[in-house]
């Protein structure tokens, strides 16, 4: 079967299981911006539900720009989520991609907040000519973050 993506599917948001929702909120709406567009607090039915989990408690905050995609934070109350970690090169990781303008001064910014990044910005040409710079971060509890700017700086 092969549905057609424009009528059939679109992206809605993106979710991260969190261990400190309040901590994760704070860092996605006062660090980078995004505004908290849902909260929702759920618990599972005895046969459970897409999650698998019955009786599941968890909290929900969505975040974004007010645009279309969002972030969805997920705090498991019970059961309690694991400790794991995942490095960035590593099968099974992910990263959240912002798309922004200026990024020389957002990664001065951020790291004036105390952020920290994997490297500097770092600008390319590519092929077509147009610039792009990128850099990799971490939020709090270690999830991967990069930001893009298209049209920027070039080295």
């Amino acid at each position: 079967m092969n549905l057609s993506r424009k009528e059939s599917m679109n992206f809605l948001h993106t979710g991260l299981v969190v261990r400190d929702l309040d901590k994760m909120r704070e860092f996605y709406t006062s660090i980078l911006g995004l505004t908290v567009l849902n909260e929702i607090e759920s618990i599972a039915p005895a046969g459970g539900d897409h999650t698998g989990f019955p009786h599941a408690r968890r909290k929900l905050v969505f975040l974004g720009f007010g645009d279309g995609h969002q972030l969805e934070l997920v705090k498991y109350i019970e059961p309690e989520s694991p400790e794991a970690g995942c490095d960035r090169h590593e099968r099974g990781s992910l990263h959240v991609c912002f798309q922004v303008t200026n990024l020389q001064q957002r990664y001065e910014e951020l790291t004036a907040a105390g952020v920290s990044f994997l490297t500097e910005p770092k600008f390319n040409t590519l092929d077509d000519g147009q610039s792009v710079g990128v850099v990799y971060f971490q939020d709090p509890e270690g999830n991967w973050l990069e930001f893009v700017e298209y049209g920027g700086q070039s080295s």
